[in-house]
């Protein structure tokens, strides 16, 4: 009795499932770029400085190289210094107060008129009375004149600020600073060459973030793989080595010769480890990441 028991304990413990058992097995793997960028000049000039070499990292921002930018320079001060002009005559309303304070005198000139034309009729004339009303008009239309003035002073000066972002815009243009972190694998310009706009600088590559790729049996793909965490085995300085991440790509197309599908994950690299290029294998976990 005590012998069948055992069989039996033994043939359950050999027909449990194996853990990952149901993980979708790909065979083969390169590991890929994500990202490269070869960084172009944006305006035409004389390259002044490159603080950068082959084989260097940089991080995102970092200045890469400056283009001469003299004139660019002379181009914002001048800028500046309208500006600055034009913000005086903003700021200035000395003519609207003149015209007000002209009408005030002209309605107080041709009320006393008035007063007096009621007193004694012979003592203002209707000419002198219609030079008074006119003088009141005049004097209310420099108040709106004055008043547009301002306005059109206003104005230039949005425009002249305008004028000077758009200086430093030019200024920033010859600056040179790198849209990614990464590494610096190419120079293709160096100090005191002349550059044109789009001619490529240097190229930087992205290592901290890489692409695992391979195919998978369409019959595999069961569900949604998307968002599933995937381990790469790769074999650096002959020691297998295992990194995480996760399925971002499942293509929808098979492939009607060996009806695989191309898939790919996207694998964290903070130690720049792993190297494009690379061969390996990857599993892809049955749950979604996150989703234990």
């Amino acid at each position: 009795m005590k012998s069948c028991i055992t069989l039996l304990l033994l043939a359950a413990t050999f027909a449990a499932p194996v853990r990952g058992a149901d993980d979708v097995q790909v065979s083969a793997v390169l590991v890929k770029l994500i990202e490269q960028v070869e960084v172009p000049a944006r305006e035409a000039g004389v390259l002044a400085s490159l603080a950068v070499r082959e084989g260097e990292m940089v991080k995102s921002g970092a200045a890469l190289a400056q283009i001469e930018d003299t004139e660019a320079q002379f181009a914002k001060r001048a800028a500046q210094v309208e500006l600055l002009a034009a913000r005086k005559q903003a700021e200035s309303d000395v003519k609207v107060r003149y015209a007000s304070k002209s009408l005030e005198v002209a309605e107080a000139e041709l009320r006393r008129a008035v007063d007096s034309r009621k007193r004694l009729p012979e003592s203002v004339s209707q000419s002198e009375l219609d030079q008074l009303r006119l003088l009141v008009d005049r004097s209310r239309l420099e108040i709106e004149q004055a008043q547009l003035e301002l306005e059109l002073a206003q104005a230039a000066r949005e425009l002249k600020e305008v004028d000077v972002q758009s200086a430093e815009h030019d200024i920033q243009k010859r600056k040179i600073a790198a849209p990614l972190a990464g590494f610096v694998v190419e120079v293709n310009r160096h100090r005191g060459e002349w550059v044109e706009p789009g001619q490529t600088i240097l190229r930087i590559l992205r290592l901290d973030r890489l692409r695992a790729e391979g195919l998978v049996n369409a019959q595999a793909v069961t569900g949604d793989l998307l968002g599933r965490r995937a381990k790469l085995s790769v074999t650096l300085d002959g020691k297998p080595q295992e990194f995480v991440g996760k399925i971002v790509f499942v293509s929808p197309e098979i492939d009607p010769v060996n009806g695989q599908v191309r898939v790919w994950a996207e694998i964290d690299n903070p130690q720049l480890t792993l190297r494009p290029g690379l061969h390996g294998s990857m599993a892809i976990e049955r749950a979604a990441a996150g989703a234990q």
